[in-house]
């Protein structure tokens, strides 16, 4: 927060200082009043809620886990059903990524071949190029997708990349367009004082945020928006439905073979494995649950947010600033990190259905149309809905 408040300018100052000039007055006053209510939240964060919590638990428990994740998610998760499927993909893609790590550097760990590509690996140089290297990338996916397993709109293909301003968070993020397009739909690199950018952990997540991921939905949500309610096309949307749809999309691409490169497909699996190791730590902690007996880490007992940070630097490729302010995430959000992993299987389950029903008359351009211009549903009717198209 104080960051974002600053000491001589805040970060809504800077934010506005982008405005037209026509509203400057508005928008400076906005931003002084959020400056100012910003400060005054930390004030009391710091000074009357943190001492009324201090020895309470950092755990929710199972009964407000079930609550949260409902909000989340759109379902009535099984957790225990959960929490083992995120071991199993935490196996499954584990297995992947050695297989990566092997062509790569020969007898290294997936976590050691990462760190070699961080020095070694294919990377950009200049944040200026990597914003337009990370254009011509979705203008690529645009063209070669549209036509084939797309039917976009052309205001739909509009899509700018963009270098996150200072304050901003520290991972790749998306900004929807405004429902007339007049603002186009933005991607967001922060570059953290980096000037080299390695590749591996660039295109999945392009694709996750971009295209055909993020962008793709809720600007075609956009372009629909005549047909859905306003609350359904914004601020309605269920976190798990587009966060799933997002990593449907990276694996929809892998599935495509724009990942067949072992850097780019080890990086994508490393994003993956974040998602699996998400499910097994936010409900394995909240709900205090026994780490099982085919885990290589700590089996038997039971987790706690100093386990699940040390399993983090153990298997994820991310610096140690992030994997702390992910814990904190969890901690502060119960049951939203989960929808993501969860929302891919709803996404899969729905398209593996109406697969099934159709048979060899599947159309995967049309499903995936229909699928994008349904507005946000939460996981139990978004599967349902999927399946029948």
């Amino acid at each position: 927060m104080d960051e974002w408040i600053g000491t001589e300018r805040s970060w809504f100052a800077d934010f506005t200082a982008e405005g037209p000039d026509a509203l400057r007055t508005e928008l400076d006053e906005a931003a002084a009043a959020a400056t100012g209510a910003l400060a005054a939240l930390r004030d009391w964060l710091r000074d009357e809620y943190g001492p009324g919590i201090e020895g309470a638990p950092e755990v929710v428990g199972r009964e407000r886990y079930q609550r949260w994740s409902r909000m989340w998610n759109g379902t009535d998760l099984d957790l225990d059903e959960a929490y083992a499927y995120g071991w199993s993909e935490y196996h499954r893609i584990h297995a992947e990524m050695r297989t990566e790590a092997e062509k790569i550097l020969p007898g290294a760990t997936p976590w050691e071949a990462l760190r070699h590509l961080d020095e070694h690996g294919a990377h950009i140089e200049g944040v200026e190029e990597t914003r337009v290297w990370l254009q011509e990338l979705m203008d690529e996916a645009i063209e070669q997708l549209d036509g084939t397993h797309f039917d976009l709109a052309e205001r739909v293909k509009r899509v700018e990349s963009m270098i996150a301003p200072p304050g901003s968070a520290a991972a790749p993020y998306y900004t929807q367009p405004s429902v007339d397009f007049s603002r186009p739909g933005r991607t967001w690199l922060p570059t953290m004082g980096e000037t080299r950018f390695p590749v591996y952990d660039l295109v999945s997540t392009w694709y996750h945020e971009g295209v055909p991921g993020h962008h793709l939905q809720l600007a075609q949500w956009a372009h629909v928006a005549d047909r859905l309610s306003r609350y359904q096309a914004t601020v309605g949307m269920v976190s798990a439905n587009a966060e799933g749809w997002a990593l449907y999309a990276e694996r929809l691409m892998d599935e495509l073979g724009y990942l067949t490169d072992p850097e780019r497909r080890l990086g994508y699996l490393d994003a993956q494995m974040m998602r699996a190791l998400r499910v097994i730590v936010d409900i394995g902690m909240h709900l205090e649950l026994e780490i099982p007996g085919h885990s290589p880490f700590h089996p038997g007992e039971r987790w706690t947010p100093e386990l699940a940070r040390e399993f983090f630097g153990l298997h994820c490729g991310r610096p140690a600033d992030f994997l702390d302010s992910e814990l904190v995430r969890y901690l502060g959000m119960p049951g939203q990190a989960i929808g993501y992993k969860l929302g891919e299987r709803a996404w899969l389950t729905g398209r593996e259905a109406a697969r099934k029903a159709h048979g060899d008359a599947f159309d995967a351009k049309k499903w995936h149309m229909a699928a994008l211009s349904q507005g946000s549903l939460g996981l139990d009717d978004l599967v349902a809905e999927l399946s029948a198209l």
